[in-house]
């Protein structure tokens, strides 16, 4: 993947850096793995706005990704590197030989034709998805299950790995990409490599027009709001109320831990990634 810059012919392509797309293969998605998507808009089942600065936006349709890849010891083809409105990375399309499709995560480096692999005799070579009790110690890793059988749920955004630090006892340590090391189970599924779309955190998008395509409606600083709209608002020129940054409803914002000091999985956290 690259990136491409505009020649400033308005103010907003000035700064404008995005995506060639060169990586993708296929325009069109595959029918039989589409599935219909309703925009929330940031609200839940009650219609109470539970996310805010969310709404609008280009329909999009939802890609079933394979998550678990539990189809173990049948080979794969990747078909195509495809684009998916509803994630940062790519996604790649698998057609396996006894003719099921399914779409996978695509991995840095992977192309087309290549032959892909998952379970516990796959060799642990970027896109094949083996436990991690198989995986050689330091391989980079993405898509790590947290409960065997359940699917990735850990590192799929584009760009992000994490990597295999040791094995000890049933659990395998993981260095996350915040630099947390976090227990996780050596039957658990990962698959190797790094996400791809590596360049995505470069994206410059130039215009609030762009945010808006993708369903991110404006923000507003609390200290440009008043006081009965948010603690930061008010005062006499440019002030932020003498309080530290936090939210509209109190809730400290930089350095406080939110993490619950009770929560069951504390003890599978090796390393915090704030010391």
């Amino acid at each position: 993947m690259g990136l491409k810059s505009h020649k400033p012919y308005t103010p907003s392509r000035r700064h404008m850096v995005l995506s060639d797309f060169a990586d993708i293969t296929k325009s069109t998605p595959e029918r039989s793995l589409l599935k219909g998507k309703k925009s929330m808009a940031g609200r839940n089942s009650a219609g109470r706005i539970s996310v805010r600065h969310k709404g609008g936006g280009h329909k999009r349709r939802y890609r079933l990704i394979d998550f678990k890849r539990d189809k173990f010891g049948i080979p794969a083809k990747v078909a195509s590197i495809e684009y998916d409105p509803n994630r940062s990375a790519r996604i790649a399309l698998l057609h396996y030989v006894d003719g099921e499709k399914r779409y996978i995560i695509a991995p840095s480096g992977l192309e087309v034709g290549t032959t892909l692999m998952s379970g516990p005799d796959a060799e642990p070579s970027v896109g094949n998805s083996l436990p991690l009790g198989k995986i050689p110690v330091g391989t980079a890793v993405h898509n790590i299950e947290l409960i065997a059988g359940r699917g990735g749920q850990l590192v799929r955004s584009a760009g992000t790995v994490a990597r295999l630090m040791s094995r000890e006892d049933d659990f395998a340590h993981i260095k996350m990409p915040s630099n947390e090391i976090r227990l996780v189970r050596t039957n658990c599924y990962a698959t190797i490599g790094r996400v791809g779309n590596v360049d995505h955190n470069n994206i410059v998008m130039g215009k609030a027009g762009r945010k808006r395509w993708l369903g991110i409606r404006p923000t507003v600083r609390g200290v440009a709001m008043n006081p009965v709209d948010h603690p930061m608002g008010g005062g006499e020129g440019r002030t932020s109320g003498g309080g530290h940054p936090q939210s509209p409803w109190g809730l400290l914002s930089k350095g406080k831990r939110t993490r619950d000091k009770h929560k069951s999985t504390n003890k599978y956290i090796v390393e915090r990634r704030k010391k």
